[in-house]
This record gives structure tokens, C-alpha cells and sequence, in this order.
């Protein structure tokens, strides 16, 4: 494995290659399962999507979740407003949190900007209290750059 500091991780080289496929779903659908099969102790890896004034699921890998997400509510809905890393380490402290999944313990939701505008998010739910690293922080903010790039390239929307 290259190091993290000096070149790309191991988990974004596999998916900025997913990122070439030009069909957004399959794309999206494989760096899901890219995501959740790299990472321990996940109980949902995907995206919510921006549309219609609100987060609406996307391709995503775990049990049946949230379709529609209010902009004001939850993990997710912080991470619209404020356009930045929600890492939530005991999701039971969270007054407004909506929980899909009652297992979940802690939450890593990351925007994908384009043109600094929200086009997205990915979210990582865990049933472990304090499960996200910092390391992961940076891997995910790398993906969501990667992701944004491909965005533009390909031309998608949602």
C-alpha cells in the first residue's frame, strides 16, 4: 500500500477506476460496495442525492434506508446546510437524528460539491460507538473530490 501522505490511498485508487464507468447509477452502485467491503463494521455505505429540495437516496449497500431526508433534519440534513464532515461518534447524542437502521452507533457523512454547490453526500453508518477514524475522514473527503470530478467529467445529474 502507497502511503497515505504521498500518493492517492489504496481505497481511492479502486474508486476513482469506478468513477470512469460514464452510467452515474452503476458508478455510484459500485463505490458503494467498494466502500463497505474496504471498511470494517459498517452497517450502510451509499449516497443521498440533492432534488426536489431535500436528500434522496441513492445507490447504496446495507438494509432498506431513509428514501427522502429533510434538509433541516438529521446528520445528513448538517451536512447539506453547512456543506462540511459530519463525523458523529455515539449518534444517540444527536437530538434530531433520523435512524434508518436502529443498530447504528456512529455516523460519517461527507458533501460532494460541485462548483460548491451540494450535489450529494456519501454517508457511513456503524454500529460501533466511535468508529470513524480521521484517516477515513480524509480517505472519504478524497472520494468525494474524486467523485465531483467525475461529475463534471461525465456530465451526470441527478
Amino acid at each position: 500500500m502507497k502511503c497515505y501522505n504521498s500518493f492517492m490511498s489504496m481505497i481511492n485508487e479502486q474508486i476513482k477506476s469506478l468513477l470512469e464507468e460514464s452510467n452515474m447509477i452503476a458508478s455510484f452502485a459500485n463505490v458503494s460496495a467498494c466502500i463497505n467491503m474496504n471498511y470494517d463494521n459498517l452497517n450502510w455505505a451509499g449516497f443521498y442525492f440533492v432534488k426536489n429540495g431535500e436528500l434522496v437516496v441513492g445507490p447504496f449497500q446495507g438494509k432498506p434506508a431513509c428514501t427522502h431526508i429533510p434538509f433541516d433534519k438529521g446528520v445528513c440534513g448538517r451536512c447539506y446546510r453547512e456543506k462540511s464532515v459530519q463525523k458523529v461518534d455515539d449518534v444517540l447524542a444527536v437530538a434530531d437524528h433520523i435512524a434508518c437502521d436502529a443498530a447504528s452507533r456512529s455516523e460519517l457523512c461527507v458533501p460532494i460539491l460541485v462548483n460548491n454547490e451540494m450535489f450529494g453526500m456519501i454517508d457511513l453508518d456503524s454500529p460501533r460507538k466511535n468508529r470513524f477514524t480521521e484517516k477515513e475522514v480524509k480517505e472519504m473527503l478524497e472520494a468525494a473530490d474524486s467523485i465531483s470530478q467525475a461529475i463534471l467529467r461525465h456530465h451526470w445529474s441527478y
